[in-house]
């Protein structure tokens, strides 16, 4: 009898692990799936000759000189100024934003005050504001981290806003009825129900950064970053390095996705049972 159990209790851990397994094997397949696609599409069209192959270079081509600039240092070089650029005006905005927006949900003042101004200045295009940065600041990285911060912060504001201004009044009255001073009702109250929409508007405000960011980054004559590599290859029809630097974007782009956000969210919101995944 026991032996009979213990052969059932590995069979069925057995059949668990392969469903795990088979599982995870799905989910690796749905998420290459797209891409594969897109690869195939972008080789037929390649190689039919829609367009010559200095403009329309095939993925090999791609990955060879991704490789290359990449040993040779000059792709990390370019990437890194970039993320520090990134990362600079993305803080300011992330702060700025995320106060301003609090004070527009708990103050009716502030959000007198502010509201106005942001429903004005937010559906602005960011390079418009570029030409005012480069003469108030300068050419260089002052001016381009500044108006990376100004632009992105905007969708920060709105969701944090948002957030704060959705959190259901029941909370709000329990906890006060409970004895919570203004202090912990905005730290286990105010600030949990509100953060699935600040991570929202700081994902909305990295996606705008990004894309302010490597059109600044020729305007602004910084002497180094993708953005500047981007457009000085295409200067020399180097569609090759060009393709190269939008994959780097697109990989820092996933890494901040998946090691910054979704770990955040694991740890705050996922946690708290504010959000299931």
């Amino acid at each position: 009898m026991q032996d009979a159990a213990a052969i059932s209790a590995v069979s069925a851990a057995s059949r668990g692990a392969s469903n795990r397994t088979a599982e995870r094997l799905r989910i690796v397949a749905r998420n290459v799936f797209p891409f594969l696609v897109v690869g195939a599409i972008w080789e037929a069209v390649a190689w039919a000759g829609v367009f010559p192959l200095r403009l329309f270079p095939p993925i090999e081509t791609v990955a060879q000189t991704f490789v290359e600039l990449t040993l040779n240092g000059i792709l990390p070089m370019h990437a890194l100024e970039t993320v520090v650029r990134l990362l600079a005006g993305f803080a300011i905005a992330a702060v700025g934003g995320i106060a301003i927006g609090i004070a527009m949900g708990r103050s009716k003042r502030a959000e007198d005050i502010f509201l106005p101004l942001v429903s004005i200045f937010a559906p602005i295009p960011g390079l418009a504001y570029a030409p005012l940065f480069l003469l108030w600041f300068g050419l260089g990285n002052v001016s381009a981290v500044l108006l990376v911060g100004f632009v992105s912060m905007f969708a920060v504001i709105f969701n944090t806003w948002t957030g704060v201004k959705a959190v259901k009044q029941i909370w709000v009255r329990s906890a006060q009825a409970m004895g919570a001073d203004n202090k912990r009702l905005f730290r286990h109250v105010i600030l949990p129900g509100a953060l699935p929409y600040i991570l929202t508007g700081l994902r909305l405000g990295l996606a705008q950064a990004w894309r302010i960011l490597v059109a600044v980054e020729m305007l602004a004559a910084v002497p180094q970053g993708l953005g500047w590599m981007i457009f000085g290859a295409r200067e020399f029809l180097n569609t090759d390095v060009m393709l190269a630097g939008i994959a780097v974007i697109a990989i820092i782009g996933l890494i901040l996705e998946k090691f910054v956000f979704q770990k955040l969210e694991d740890y705050t919101v996922v946690r708290w049972g504010m959000m299931a995944l």
